[in-house]
């Protein structure tokens, strides 16, 4: 490939050489040139008469495209089509309570180690590209720095997330995604949206622990679905459908918070089917895609088709938690009920985070740094979990990712034990209760992996009952 740089033609070299990558592999048509590797950076550069930086350029709005994809030691290569989906099988206490347990996930003094935290350690993010976005966004200036933006949010951004959910085989154009401020807020907008008073509501148990307040602020009736390792209980679920006609099920298919499983394939084919059966709308919380290793598992709106199921995301955890950009997306009819709720609610979200998201993306940012945490977590995942085995704990599964195992030890019946004894030693652990819908006490704890490689993590994991 010699692509055709024309210097004295007023488009940038970048989007010269982008057209003229694109043209290459329409050529040869998608199948033909699926996996076909690209030239180096370096030879590229050479063959085009162009700078290493505009190649780089060019190869990360690609890979934000979806055109190709980057391969860490192998360059880069032709994006293969959408993967077909697999066939299916045969059908075989209050407000108040739940809010100051939540409070010690949240415990911000310096010198508290936060084992059972929501968020990756401050020196684990390399802001350097984070900041050099900021500036960028700074820099051009416009109605991101002062206006409102729109209620369905940033357009560049809702097209860059319609294309990340391609990626994942969910048909979701830009018609069919708005933005919000963090994936909490998604979750409120759709609990308020597609929920009344009294209305029962299916929910994972264990699960997240704000939804659960969100539910109570709403005034619904909470009903557990048992989580197993390979996703829900459908048997509870479909019992509890039965009896009780709830108007949603609220479910986090992929690296769920807090056991780290992932819903199977089957299962998650099961669980459209029961949903189509009785009529019940699924909601997929997906903030944790980021840090998914190896092949992407099958998604619920992928399978759905964005038809009974509404898909919430959030680029704050490989980003940054300060930084609160989420999305729904979701059939256009079905959105514009979100929109409203939006509007109403908070009028706009942050145009100017949007933009930087925007920025992240486009140049490989989010990529790369989502990319060098999975490698940080996997190794720390690996280390630990022999180690805490020894130790006498038993973990709920092995996850394929993410930053939190599910785990209790032999001798603590009761995690507020542990909670008592971590907190002697400086450590922040919060009682899997809070994981609960209805608090109820044991001997679970989430545990997450970043702060776990901490030397004061690591004595209290080897000797937590003294």
């Amino acid at each position: 490939m010699t692509p055709d740089i024309d210097r004295s033609r007023p488009e940038p070299l970048a989007d010269q050489l982008v057209a003229a990558i694109r043209r290459w592999i329409e050529a040869r048509g998608p199948d033909a040139a699926a996996g076909a590797a690209l030239p180096s950076i370096r030879r590229l550069a050479a063959d085009a008469g162009v700078s290493r930086n505009t190649v780089i350029e060019a190869y990360d709005r690609l890979v934000a495209d979806g055109r190709i994809v980057a391969r860490p030691g192998a360059g880069f290569h032709v994006a293969a089509p959408p993967a077909p989906l697999p066939s299916a099988p045969p059908d075989a206490e209050g407000v108040g309570a739940v809010a100051g347990r939540i409070w010690r996930l949240y415990d911000d003094r310096p010198a508290l180690l936060r084992l059972g935290g929501g968020r990756l350690p401050d020196d684990w993010h390399d802001t350097t590209e984070l900041a050099r976005a900021i500036r960028r966004v700074a820099r051009e200036g416009g109605r991101a720095l002062i206006d409102y933006g729109t209620p369905l949010g940033e357009p560049r951004l809702r097209q860059l997330v319609a294309r990340r959910l391609e990626r994942l085989s969910a048909p979701a154009g830009a018609d069919r995604v708005m933005l919000t401020t963090g994936g909490s807020q998604a979750l409120d907008v759709v609990v308020r949206a597609l929920t009344r008073p009294g209305d029962a509501v299916l929910v994972e148990d264990p699960g997240y622990h704000n939804l659960f307040g969100l539910l109570r602020l709403q005034g619904v009736r909470m009903l557990a679905v048992p989580r197993r390792a390979d996703g829900p209980d459908l048997a509870v679920l479909d019992d509890l459908v039965r009896a009780h006609r709830p108007r949603l099920f609220i479910t986090n298919t992929v690296l769920h918070n807090p056991t780290g499983s992932t819903t199977s394939a089957k299962v998650a084919h099961r669980l459209l089917h029961l949903a189509a059966a009785h009529d019940l709308t699924i909601v997929e919380d997906d903030i944790y895609a980021d840090f998914e290793d190896g092949v992407p598992a099958v998604r619920l709106a992928a399978l759905d088709g964005l038809d009974r199921v509404v898909m919430v995301g959030s680029f704050s955890k490989p980003l940054s938690s300060a930084l609160r950009v989420g999305y729904i997306a979701a059939d256009p009819a079905v959105l514009r009920r979100f929109v409203d709720v939006k509007m109403l609610t908070s009028v706009a979200s942050s145009r100017f985070a949007e933009q930087v998201v925007a920025v992240m993306i486009e140049t490989g940012a989010l990529r790369r740094q989502s990319e060098a945490l999975c490698r940080r977590l996997a190794l720390r995942r690996a280390a630990l979990l022999p180690r805490m085995a020894a130790a006498g704990w038993e973990v709920f599964t092995r996850p394929a990712g993410g930053m939190f195992v599910w785990a209790r030890h032999r001798d603590a019946a009761d995690a507020d034990d542990l909670v008592q004894a971590a907190e002697a030693r400086g450590i922040g652990l919060v009682s899997g209760a809070v994981f609960r819908p209805d608090l109820a006490s044991g001997p679970w704890l989430r545990i997450n992996l970043a702060a776990a490689g901490d030397p004061v993590a690591q004595r209290f994991l080897d000797a937590p009952v003294s």
